[in-house]
């Protein structure tokens, strides 16, 4: 019953940090839109877009790839720390008048130190704490804090309070926000609780890389979920120019276009646990082919209403391919192992985020935000086919524990 508790306490303070984030979707495009200066529009939010990963990719990357364990727990706390100082400063800078281009960029590049090694750990932590039998079941209702929050709730409130505030105010509800999980944090996992979990097992002593080309299809499955997200960000460069553009909305209407998405992908995390005996392989790559034509059909509608059945439906389809993908990671993993690989992993997949921005940025401004959403998803269509020869077409040799939930 303690541990329900705090499995239950950890959740809630990613719930509502994530709400925090989640507003930052429809407020920093509003942010950067008043101080792009000189710099044209979708460079800008490319630039502002990729900050938060930078630092963040660097330091995952030497927890993944390297040999030097941090317990989870400290990664989360200075996470929630130095995220909830930095971001309450920006903030500050942004109601008074003070906060340049270059000033955000820095602030959400340093404030966001800790973002991917966070993230991982708050995984970690609660997924160890349900143990193997509940591992499905997390993972799924992380996925179902995400969505809710970032998509949902975060943009719908985001886009109320820059009507009547203004943006800068949502990188106060995000510093806030890091401090609740910060709080759930001290109080969920007690001190030590890493070592109790065996996320440090002394006898591991391998880089997360080495452990995952033990496990080909799991090490094949990172690289096409790296081109998978690679391939999408061009999308959130383009949405803010898609709705003031062909949509003719504003803040408003550019938040509920992530809501739709969110209550889509809030359905399709719902359904997660009803597909755990489903062939797992061909069921993430099913997600990437459905996804691909999200984009594709958001690029020929200028109508706002179909724009959001459109991308309610793609929030439906890809929801569960995270935590499909994580279960099917973890599910092959000593607990010794599973800090570096899940970090690692979770470093691969997201440093596509920045790659892919900073494309995503040039790539709008040239072919326009329809153009970029075409391109997006005929570029994943044609990963389509790599995908299914990559986690389809051969096998692990049997006996391999990442294959029990294939």
């Amino acid at each position: 019953m303690l541990r329900d508790r705090r499995i239950a306490g950890l959740l809630l303070g990613d719930l509502l940090a994530n709400v925090g984030t989640g507003m930052l979707l429809v407020a920093m495009p509003v942010q950067t839109f008043s101080l792009h200066g000189d710099v044209p529009k979708a460079i800008a939010i490319g630039l502002v877009e990729a900050a938060p990963f930078v630092l963040s990719t660097v330091l995952a990357l030497a927890i993944g790839l390297g040999r030097v364990r941090v317990p989870p727990r400290a990664l989360l706390v200075a996470d929630c720390v130095l995220r909830s100082l930095t971001f309450a400063v920006l903030g500050v800078l942004a109601v008074t008048g003070l906060l340049t281009l270059p000033l955000l960029v820095a602030g959400l590049l340093f404030g966001a130190t800790f973002r991917l090694a966070g993230s991982s750990s708050r995984r970690l932590l609660a997924t160890s704490a349900a143990g193997e039998a509940g591992r499905f079941s997390v993972n799924g209702l992380l996925g179902l804090n995400t969505t809710f929050a970032l998509y949902i709730a975060g943009p719908v409130l985001g886009g109320v309070l820059v009507a009547t505030a203004g943006a800068g105010f949502a990188l106060f509800v995000d510093a806030g926000g890091a401090l609740v999980l910060l709080a759930a944090t001290l109080a969920c996992v007690p001190r030590g609780a890493g070592d109790r979990d065996a996320l440090r097992d002394e006898g591991t002593h391998e880089s997360g890389w080495r452990i995952l080309r033990r496990r080909p299809v799991a090490a094949r499955l990172l690289v096409v979920e790296f081109f998978f997200n690679f391939l999408y960000m061009p999308v959130e460069v383009a949405l803010p120019l898609y709705v003031s553009g062909t949509l003719h909305a504003g803040a408003s209407g550019l938040g509920v276009l992530w809501s739709a998405l969110g209550v889509g992908a809030f359905l399709g995390a719902a359904l997660v646990g009803r597909l755990r005996n489903l062939p797992q392989r061909p069921l993430l790559v099913a997600i990437i082919g459905l996804w691909a034509l999200c984009p594709i059909a958001l690029a020929v509608t200028g109508d706002l209403t179909v724009a959001l059945l459109v991308f309610g439906l793609g929030g439906l389809v890809y929801a569960p391919f995270t935590p499909v993908a994580y279960s099917f990671l973890q599910s092959g993993l000593a607990p010794g192992e599973q800090q570096q690989v899940v970090t690692l992993w979770t470093t691969g997949s997201t440093v596509a985020a920045p790659l892919g921005l900073a494309l995503g940025g040039p790539l709008i401004e040239l072919a326009g935000s329809t153009g970029g959403l075409v391109l997006s998803g005929l570029l994943t269509l044609l990963l389509l086919p790599i995908a299914a020869r990559a986690v389809l077409g051969r096998r692990t040799p049997e006996g391999n524990p990442i294959c029990a939930s294939a």
